[in-house]
């Protein structure tokens, strides 16, 4: 008991003052702490267990804040930095690529142009009240693929999206069908994407008027009046784009399933949601968490 006392003061008072006050030699001590590891020690041991399974849970998409968090919910005091400093002995660092950015914006069209009625309002009561969309491109040896998304802005739950060979208004018109079918909102919904003349079609527009939705577009060329798109589109292109080489359209198809199905959508917290993941947070506005 008296070694394990200074072991757990070793910290605040030199070991020479410890020994002398607790009436034992150095060489005892020495002796004792090689023989078993210091509770310090095994919390150690432990915490980093749980930070390499966490990190491979994610699979290597999280770093040391989201890994804080995690760590807090099973009950361990730990510090954002203590988890970094554990990471990095660990030679644990999550996957980050640099941007490679290609442009999916066609404006330079005479077709209609809805105002922009959410004018950076990013901040949504309930689902299903604005839903925000883009397109975005996907490297792929077999040849360029474009991903569709639409995302509710309320729980940042992708609720449809689409990956295709061509950015038609046809990739647009299927993503915003996949996510009516899936949440089926009530009329007044407000959907915004940027002047993108897939957006501007009088087909996209006509489906628009069809579900009772109102067209908000963003103003020309500003990235910022879509960022809640944009953010995720970084963010899925970092963590899986980026990590991975797509050598066929079926293998690009499949991860991006995977990721957006099972890790964003269903798994992947957000600071935003109070660390809960999208369908975690949307089940709570309907009593089913």
């Amino acid at each position: 008991m008296r070694f394990q006392f200074i072991e757990d003061s070793r910290s605040d008072f030199p070991l020479k003052k410890l020994c002398k006050v607790m009436q034992v030699s150095r060489s005892g001590f020495y002796k004792w702490s090689q023989a078993l590891p210091s509770a310090r020690a095994r919390l150690k041991a432990d915490i980093q267990e749980r930070i390499r399974f966490h990190f491979h849970d994610a699979q290597r998409r999280y770093g040391a804040p989201k890994l804080t968090v995690l760590l807090r919910r099973e009950g361990y005091a730990i510090s954002e930095r203590t988890v970094s400093l554990y990471m990095a002995e660990m030679k644990l660092r999550a996957c980050v690529s640099g941007r490679f950015r290609v442009s999916t914006t066609d404006s330079n069209h005479d077709q209609p142009i809805a105002p922009n009625l959410l004018n950076q309002q990013f901040d949504v009561e309930l689902p299903n009240q604005v839903w925000v969309a883009d397109i975005t491109y996907i490297p792929c040896r077999e040849g360029r693929l474009y991903l569709a998304s639409v995302m509710d802005l309320c729980t940042r739950e992708i609720v449809g999206w689409t990956l295709a060979g061509h950015m038609k208004a046809e990739l647009v018109l299927d993503a915003l069908e996949k996510a009516y079918a899936s949440k089926g909102p009530p009329a007044g919904l407000v959907h915004h994407s940027d002047r993108g003349s897939q957006y501007a079609s009088e087909a996209y527009r006509s489906q628009l008027e069809q579900y009772g939705m109102t067209a908000s577009m963003s103003r020309r060329g500003n990235c910022y009046d879509n960022a809640s798109m944009e953010s995720f589109h970084s963010i899925l292109k970092k963590e899986l784009v980026y990590c991975t080489r797509f050598l066929t359209r079926k293998q690009a198809s499949q991860d991006m399933y995977r990721y957006i199905e099972f890790f964003y959508n269903r798994k992947r917290i957000h600071g935003s949601l109070g660390y809960l993941s999208p369908v975690r947070f949307a089940a709570e506005f309907d009593g089913t968490a």
